[in-house]
């Protein structure tokens, strides 16, 4: 599913005008953008949780190149579902 396809589907249930919907979904994924390139996570109670992972620094090769190379310590985004999200889409399972 698209952005786009989102804000139809919002627009389509809420009766709402597709600007104004597609201008609630930009400033909803901008403000979870602001907060975790912040160091915060965002909790969504009874959907799941954008959190920020810590990667330690750590050696790696460049096996092209036989080389040794050293990864520095970086912060990356990552999203955890709730329990019943994951139950529901284990039960989808085909």
């Amino acid at each position: 599913m698209t952005k786009a396809e989102i804000v139809n589907e919002i627009s389509n249930r809420t009766g709402y005008e597709k600007n104004s919907v597609q201008t609630i979904v930009e400033a909803f994924m901008d403000s979870v953008k602001k907060t975790m390139v912040d160091g915060e996570n965002v909790y969504l109670r009874g959907f799941g949780s954008f959190i920020v992972k810590h990667r330690a620094e750590k050696t790696a090769r460049n096996i092209s190149k036989n080389q040794t190379i050293t990864i520095k310590a970086h912060n990356i985004p990552a999203f955890k579902p709730c329990k019943d999200f994951v139950e529901a889409v284990k039960k989808n399972t085909k």
